[in-house]
C-alpha cells in the first residue's frame, strides 16, 4: 500500500510552480487539468475542479483551511535561509518544539499551510 493525496484547485500551475521550485519535486503527470508531482516516496496531486467524469467529492475547489502538508528536512535553519532567498515569505518563523521538532511554516498557492520540519528528538524521547 502507499498513501499520497492531491488537492482540488483552480491553481494547477501555480501549484506545480510552488513544490517544484522550492522543493525540487519530480513532475509525473502534467496536464491543464491534473499535475501529480514526488517528493521522496510522496506524491501530490492538484485536480481541476469541476472535471467531468470525476467523482462529486472531487468536484469542488479546496476552501482554503483546515489542511497541511508537511516535508520533513535534515536541516530547517539552512532550509529556511535557501526558501527566504527565493523571496517566499514565511508564515512562522523557525521555532524549537517541546515535542522534538524545529520547524517553520510557508503557505502554498492554495492556502495550504507547508510545515518544514527538522526532528530534533526521536518521538520516545
Amino acid at each position: 500500500m502507499k498513501l499520497w493525496c492531491g488537492v482540488v484547485t483552480e491553481k494547477i500551475a501555480e501549484s506545480k510552480a510552488f513544490y517544484t521550485q522550492l522543493f525540487g519535486c519530480e513532475i509525473l503527470f502534467d496536464e491543464d487539468w491534473f499535475v501529480l508531482l514526488k517528493l521522496g516516496t510522496s506524491e501530490l496531486g492538484f485536480l481541476l475542479p469541476g472535471m467531468e467524469g470525476q467523482h462529486p467529492l472531487f468536484q469542488r475547489a479546496y476552501a482554503g483551511e483546515g489542511m497541511w502538508i508537511t516535508i520533513d528536512v535534515t536541516d530547517a535553519q539552512a532550509e529556511l535561509a535557501r526558501i527566504t532567498s527565493l523571496g517566499q515569505a514565511i508564515e512562522q518563523s523557525l521555532r524549537d518544539e517541546p515535542w522534538g521538532d524545529r520547524h517553520f511554516v510557508l503557505r502554498d498557492p492554495n492556502g495550504i499551510g507547508v510545515d518544514i520540519v527538522q526532528r530534533i528528538t526521536s518521538p520516545t524521547e
